[in-house]
């Protein structure tokens, strides 16, 4: 292979040597083989240092600060041209282009179109992002209600509001129909949804068992008030619910839900339009199951402007609401100052007052009057839960809920 190092080849002798590349001719030695030789320097260093000395011999000091300089400018423009944005990436696309959608897994969709067949794509695709729409929406608990259409098409989300639902229980016979019945119901809430279920004494294995079973989040908590001090269970069961509510600072909407009672899923949806305290009107079964009664608040709108009850014992009440018929925010337990609360004692119920009249006093605590009631849903014209008087007295649940031996056989196989 022929050598490129033209400088040092003999071939090239007509030719000025560059770089300080040292040669012999004819016995006459150059400049710079004179430099190479000294004992400073040696022949074998390359030609950029040998180049180096003969400039610096030349030119002196002065030379080199000037290649200094030059060479500090030059790498300043460098620098600078590199930090420009000169260059231009079409890949990229803008964040609101990005979509974090949670999306469900594929699945095999029919849709149609309204007035027609589904003959067109863009029908289906629709369809297929509104129940991309619903999905996310139930995970990322984010009411459908509350989105919002920005100027530049952005979609803003509003978190719901968390329901606090307390739940006193008992040892019964129906005790388990009544926990699965409520449990399945609040099941299909779309969360957030806290259910905070309270026994007396102690926390028996069978109701654990039953919320855990539900897959709704749950906490289970035990009242230790001596049974034998208790006029009224219920009212000090749902004391222990608030003083836990308060203990935590729980933020939402509370509501009392006894188990025997029937809801629907439309309740649980105007829960979290409340702001302060709703009411509304609740259907119960009479005692003595013959006849259905009416009590609740009378609406115009979402203003309260009266109340409606067929007893005629209850007319003395303040405020004519069931125990099932209202809600309030919970920061009214805990955070007194925003609500302008005149003192910061506990809100609890009281077991002192005649029964019957625990709703309208506990009420009291909350609001001052019904302008600071909210009637839902508008009109107050639905009946969206029932109180019932399904009771069976005088017999215990079996243990377990299970036979401890088989039946007799009262007709046996011929």
């Amino acid at each position: 292979m022929a050598s490129i190092r033209r400088t040092l080849s003999p071939a090239y002798h007509d030719r000025p040597y560059q770089n300080g590349a040292a040669s012999t001719l004819g016995g006459v030695s150059s400049p710079s083989h004179k430099l190479l030789s000294s004992s400073k320097y040696s022949s074998s260093l390359p030609s950029a240092v040998a180049a180096f000395a003969v400039n610096f011999r030349r030119k002196g000091p002065q030379g080199l600060r000037k290649a200094f300089v030059r060479w500090g400018v030059f790498f300043l423009v460098g620098f600078l041209l590199g930090m420009l944005p000169l260059g231009h990436v079409d890949d990229i696309r803008p964040a609101r282009d990005f979509s974090f959608d949670i999306k469900p897994p594929h699945v095999n969709v029919q849709l149609e179109e309204e007035g027609g067949g589904g003959g067109g794509g863009g029908g289906g695709d629709r369809g297929v992002k509104q129940e991309q729409d619903v999905v996310v929406d139930v995970r990322l608990g984010i009411d459908e209600a509350a989105r919002a259409e920005s100027g530049d098409g952005l979609l803003v989300f509003v978190p719901r509001k968390q329901i606090i639902v307390v739940t006193p229980t008992y040892n019964r016979p129906l005790q388990a129909y009544f926990l699965n019945r409520l449990g399945q119901v609040l099941r299909l809430v779309p969360p957030p949804l806290l259910w905070v279920v309270v026994e007396m004494n102690s926390a028996s294995m069978e109701t654990a068992e039953v919320l855990r079973k539900t897959g709704v989040m749950y906490r289970h908590l035990v009242c230790a008030k001596n049974s034998t001090e208790v006029k009224d269970r219920g009212v000090h069961q749902r004391n222990t619910a608030l003083e836990h509510i308060e203990h935590h600072r729980l933020d939402g909407i509370v509501y009392f839900a006894d188990d025997d009672n029937i809801y629907s899923l439309e309740l649980f949806y105007s829960l979290r339009n409340i702001s302060r305290f709703g009411t509304w009107p609740v259907a119960m079964l009479a005692q003595s199951k013959n006849k259905a009664i009416l009590e609740g608040p009378v609406c115009n709108g979402s203003q309260v402007a009266g109340w409606h009850t067929n007893e005629k014992s209850k007319r003395l009440r303040r405020f004519h609401v069931d125990m099932s018929g209202f809600a309030f925010n919970s920061t009214i337990l805990w955070d007194p100052k925003r609500w302008r609360r005149p003192t910061s004692i506990p809100i609890r119920q009281l077991d002192t007052v005649k029964e019957g009249f625990q709703e309208t006093t506990f009420i009291e605590q909350l609001v001052e009057d019904e302008s600071q009631m909210e009637g839902i849903p508008l009109g107050c014209s639905r009946i969206m839960n029932w109180h019932l008087h399904l009771e069976v007295h005088g017999h215990f649940y079996p243990r377990g809920w299970l036979l401890q031996k088989n039946l007799d056989i009262a007709f046996p196989l011929k």
